[in-house]
Parts: C-alpha cells; structure tokens; sequence
C-alpha cells in the first residue's frame, strides 16, 4: 500500500535550478524508499515538496499532486503543523536545539501542550533508543546537545524526530558528514523503524543506497528516470542512465 501518492508533479524556481518534471511516484508505507541520483536531480526539492518546505523557497509554478496518508499537501486548506507532525525531516546537517538532550526531545511534545512527566521521560527513553542513542547519553541527559559529536547529534535530531509519532520519516543526506560507525548505526535502526514509519532516504552514496534500498527511484536532471524493487534498480537497471550512474560512470 502506499502511503504517499505523487501524480504528475512539476515544480520551477524563480532562477531554474533543481526543477522537477511530471513526476509520478507511489512511496510505499512500512518500508525504506530510497531517492538516488547525481545533485540537482530533484531528490531534496521533492522531499521538500512533500512537507511544505518549498513554501519558503522561491517557487513560481508547481503542478501536480501529492496525497500523504489521504491528505492533500498543497491543498489551501492543510494544516502546516499537522502536515510537519506527520512528515518528520532529518536534513544532512544536524541541528540541536540549544538546549539539553532531554529538552531536545520533549520540547515539540511541551509545546503541543504534553506536560505529563511521566510521559515525557517515557518518549524520551524510548525515541532515544530507537535512534541507538541512548546507552551512550543515559547518564547525561541534562547536558546539552550541541556538545555531542556529529553522529550523536544527528541521531539525537532523528530521536526529536521520532518524539512527534509522524507517519513519514525524510532523511535528506542524514549521514554524508559522519564517519562509519556513526553511519552503521543509523542504517541499522532505519531497518528497525521501518516497522513502525515509512522512511524516505536520499543516501550519500549508490552503496548506502544498494544497503539500505526497500524500494528504489532514480532520478536525473529533475526527472525520475526508473524505479524498482530492492536491489533490482541496482543489479538489474532497464535504463542506461541508470546502469550508468550505480556503475560509477557519471555522478
């Protein structure tokens, strides 16, 4: 079943860069699609399509449309915050709130008027260890989360992610500035949340991508050029452009 449903969308920006062009894509729930190809090939615009983050970019036209979970993104009347609660992103840059680890998690749920403690310290344990974060910060939690390394503070941001229950989790470049460890251990609790949240990842790498790839777009010049299943697009590609691409010829 797929939970998001993308039918003929096109978007332009004001200067031309990283357009998209009628694109049509069924994202399925429960498992981890991956968006691969080169830069500028729409991966990131597309993600940003799909939670409104586009609104603060300059866009001039966009046709097309997008349905997550039965609800239409672009429609007039969606609520941005529902919508954001739903769609969670990781961005490839991690961001901690200025605050402390445990904050770090709780303060979309406080603001949402969740004021329960037990509560709050139930989500905090558990995002945490969904995310492999927390046997290492479990003693520290009032420290603050800018003094973690990178690969602490990016699972930190997937944990404040999680602590809003979305449907949809994007992760856009989520490890390209981490080292392996730090990188094995987000791919290995993808492959867990999986269970529970449809994941939509574009990878650093064709071999992040082959690892961790459910379901798999290619996408090239603003157009998504192949899908398939698994590692299919990878061992099996109908299109030379994409032979190309997860064969290291251009990219």
């Amino acid at each position: 079943m797929d939970i998001i449903l993308i039918t003929g969308f096109s978007l332009s920006y004001a200067d031309g860069t990283e357009g998209l062009k009628n694109i049509t894509l069924g994202i399925p729930a429960n498992q981890i699609t991956v968006m691969l190809g080169p830069a500028g090939g729409g991966k990131s615009t597309l993600m940003r399509a799909i939670n409104r983050l586009n609104d603060l970019a300059d866009v001039i036209s966009m046709t097309g449309s997008i349905i997550v979970d039965g609800l239409d993104v672009n429609d007039p009347k969606t609520n941005l915050v529902e919508l954001r609660r739903k769609v969670g992103m990781v961005f490839a840059r991690p961001v901690p709130l200025p605050l402390s680890i445990r904050q770090n998690i709780t303060y979309g749920l406080e603001v949402a008027g969740i004021t329960d403690k037990n509560r709050l310290e139930a989500v905090v344990e558990q995002t945490l260890k969904d995310a492999v974060l927390w046997d290492e910060v479990k003693d520290r939690l009032d420290s603050p989360g800018v003094a973690l390394s990178g690969g602490q503070q990016q699972r930190l941001c997937l944990a404040r992610t999680l602590a809003l229950d979305p449907r949809v989790i994007l992760l856009d470049e989520p490890t390209s500035g981490l080292d392996p460890i730090s990188t094995a251990k987000i791919e290995d609790s993808l492959q867990l949340l999986k269970k529970r949240y449809t994941i939509v990842l574009a990878p650093h790498s064709v071999q992040q991508a082959s690892r961790t790839a459910d379901f798999a777009a290619f996408f090239l010049q603003g157009e998504l050029i192949e899908t398939a299943r698994g590692k299919d697009l990878f061992t099996m590609p109908k299109d030379k452009r994409t032979q190309d691409y997860v064969e290291g010829r251009f990219g």
